[in-house]
């Protein structure tokens, strides 16, 4: 049987997980609601970590500096440009990202609005719009993880079945056309390559396989718990931050010191980049490798 180990399928089923059009199926809860109900954490230490956080000045300094090495480059080759942009401006537009995914959840702000507009702004230099659009399927992904045809997190079909590089439409920016006009192409190129490269094969890009992927079938999400979370607002935390959304990113380390006996039985990682080289050379993973759930009949 593919991806499913050694283990039977009667052994799977009993489980609760059985495997179905090569995704893995599972009939029970998602586990982060259930875990949050039976969790230790008290009240009152909840409630100290849900304070709002400065974002504002950390997502400035970072969208001044990502723009001001954009003008520097303007006479730069496309090497140099490439170079720059995969070992800097990538560790930058995935810090503008991340912190765009602290902003989905209302993290810096307490009137939503202006959290939006601030994800707006920390959406600069990424170079394409999708800080509005993100948080909105952000959210179902957190409220339906692994519902199928909700949550946009998980493959189609057709990703999965047909693994391609695609070209998709995408508005430019107002920034982006002063960009060019006052700077030219190679300035704008080193925004667009810093967010492209740092989706691909880099270190920073290994988050998105760690999340989710199931490499066991008996877990749907994983913790990292590397040096990474430094630049990442802490997104390798994943357990803790489904378990508990409302938590700022650098107090979610807390959920793990409050109540160990949650998450030290979990699998987890210490390294992105290996992560990213377990799932190019296991033939068994790959876009398929997601739990999926029919929506509750309740939820319907």
């Amino acid at each position: 049987m593919r991806k499913g180990g050694e283990r039977r399928e009667e052994d799977k089923k009993e489980e609760g997980i059985v495997m179905a059009n090569d995704f893995f199926w599972s009939y029970t809860d998602e586990p982060h609601a259930s875990r949050r109900r039976q969790s230790s954490l008290s009240t009152l230490k909840l409630k100290s970590s849900l304070a709002l956080i400065p974002l504002l000045p950390q997502i400035s300094v970072v969208v001044l500096l990502q723009l001001w090495t954009a003008t520097i480059l303007h006479d730069a080759s496309w090497v140099r440009t490439l170079i720059i942009a995969y070992f800097f401006g990538s560790f930058l537009n995935h810090n503008l990202f991340l912190a765009i995914h602290e902003l989905s959840h209302n993290l810096a702000f307490s009137t939503p609005i202006y959290n939006r507009l601030l994800g707006i702004f920390a959406n600069l230099p990424i170079g394409v719009p999708m800080s509005v659009t993100f948080q909105k399927y952000h959210l179902e992904h957190h409220r339906f993880q692994g519902v199928d045809g909700i949550d946009m997190d998980v493959p189609s079909y057709i990703e999965a079945r047909y693994v391609t590089n695609a070209v998709s439409k995408s508005i430019w920016l107002a920034l982006d056309s002063t960009v060019v006009y006052f700077y030219g192409w190679i300035s704008f190129a080193y925004l667009i390559l810093s967010t492209f490269v740092g989706g691909g094969m880099h270190p920073m890009a290994g988050h998105f396989i760690s999340e989710h992927y199931v490499f066991k079938p008996e877990q749907e999400t994983y913790s990292y718990y590397g040096p990474l979370n430094l630049l990442t607002w802490n997104v390798g935390y994943h357990n803790e931050h489904h378990d508990f959304p409302r938590i700022p990113g650098s107090k979610l380390y807390k959920v793990k010191e409050i109540a160990p006996e949650y998450y030290k039985g979990l699998e987890s990682y210490k390294s992105w980049s290996q992560v990213i080289y377990m799932y190019i050379m296991d033939r068994t993973v790959g876009p398929f490798s997601r739990m999926k759930r029919k929506l509750p009949k309740k939820a319907e």
